[in-house]
């Protein structure tokens, strides 16, 4: 009887363990089917013209889809902007506004003729809300005209390396020769994370700004995807008709950052799902769970040869026989 008992225990105890290893098993393969499915993203699955993500840190670029085109920069403009006001002001300092900022075309936040703000004010104001007539102002407060201001725009994209960035003005209205790339706009983004000030009004939601006595001015950020909760870290958007809708941002990842650059997006609810699967398969890459890759396509606009855009890579490929070559960096 206790032979017999101990015979049952044992068998019920291997079959146990055999369910366990099953189990184990099957969860196992689960696992290898969900890695497996989550493959690399294709260009024709992007539908931006042109996108970069980069490794924040090292400057290494985990996936690319035309990654060299120049296209219309938007108000993304404004993160260069940014940059050369914190070169060559204090953010303390009081602007005062000219009839030419104030008559800025929207986006603008109401500044007019003789108001006195702070640049950090207007920082707020040009890359928050994207206000033009902000920019603007900036452009003076630092150069004396929005002219002197652009050529500082230029000698520092020469100083950073972009080879293919020229701007005409401060705030990325469009201008004849104005152009950049997604990998250009992502080193822009690289250099701008080094400003803690930059980086605080990147990630602010919304803010309250006081263009005159009396006067304040609530405004709410461009970028949607900071009331998320994808651990989105900054970003600065930018949309004209003639460039569509264009985004760089960056996000923590582990004890890294990664940044997305997106250039010609059809829309921006597609700009929002691009970006956000963009830093999903950077976090993946950056984890070694896939390889980077860049996409170079046929491309049938490029903006310094003021082409006519098409924002369909399908269409493009059936009246340019586009062709597709993948690079594994």
């Amino acid at each position: 009887m206790n032979y017999c008992k101990a015979r049952t225990l044992t068998e019920n105890y291997d079959s146990e363990v055999k369910n366990i290893r099953i189990s184990t098993v099957f969860l196992l393969f689960l696992v290898l089917c969900c890695l497996l499915l989550v493959s690399p993203v294709s260009a024709e699955e992007i539908k931006s013209r042109a996108a970069v993500v980069m490794d924040a840190t090292t400057g290494r670029v985990l996936y690319a889809k035309n990654p060299g085109l120049r296209l219309l920069p938007a108000s993304t403009t404004k993160l260069m902007t940014a940059l050369i006001v914190l070169e060559r002001v204090d953010v303390r300092d009081t602007v005062t506004i000219s009839a030419r900022a104030a008559s800025a075309p929207a986006i603008n936040i109401g500044l007019k003729k003789g108001d006195a703000v702070s640049v950090e004010t207007l920082l707020h104001a040009a890359l928050i809300r994207s206000a033009n007539d902000a920019a603007v102002a900036l452009a003076e407060a630092v150069a004396g005209s929005e002219e002197a201001f652009v050529h500082l725009m230029n000698s520092k994209a020469i100083e950073l390396g972009l080879q293919n960035t020229r701007f005409v003005n401060p705030n990325g209205l469009p201008g004849m020769g104005q152009h950049t790339t997604a990998y250009d706009l992502a080193e822009i983004m690289k250099k701008a994370m080094a400003y803690p000030l930059l980086k605080d009004i990147l990630g602010t939601e919304s803010a309250g700004l006081s263009i005159r006595p009396g006067k304040t001015t609530f405004i709410a950020n461009t970028n949607r995807l900071l009331w998320s909760d994808n651990g989105l870290l900054i970003g600065k958007t930018g949309y004209t008709r003639e460039a569509g809708h264009c985004f760089v941002s960056a996000k923590a990842c582990g004890a890294g950052k990664i940044i997305v650059a997106l250039l010609g997006s059809p829309t921006r609810g597609l700009l929002w799902e691009e970006t956000e699967h963009l830093m999903m398969l950077g976090e993946r890459v950056l984890n070694n769970l896939d390889e980077p890759v860049v996409y170079i396509m046929k491309a049938d606009y490029d903006a310094a040869k003021v082409q006519k855009a098409t924002l369909s890579k399908k269409t493009a490929a059936k009246k340019t026989g586009k062709k597709k070559k993948k690079l594994a960096l």
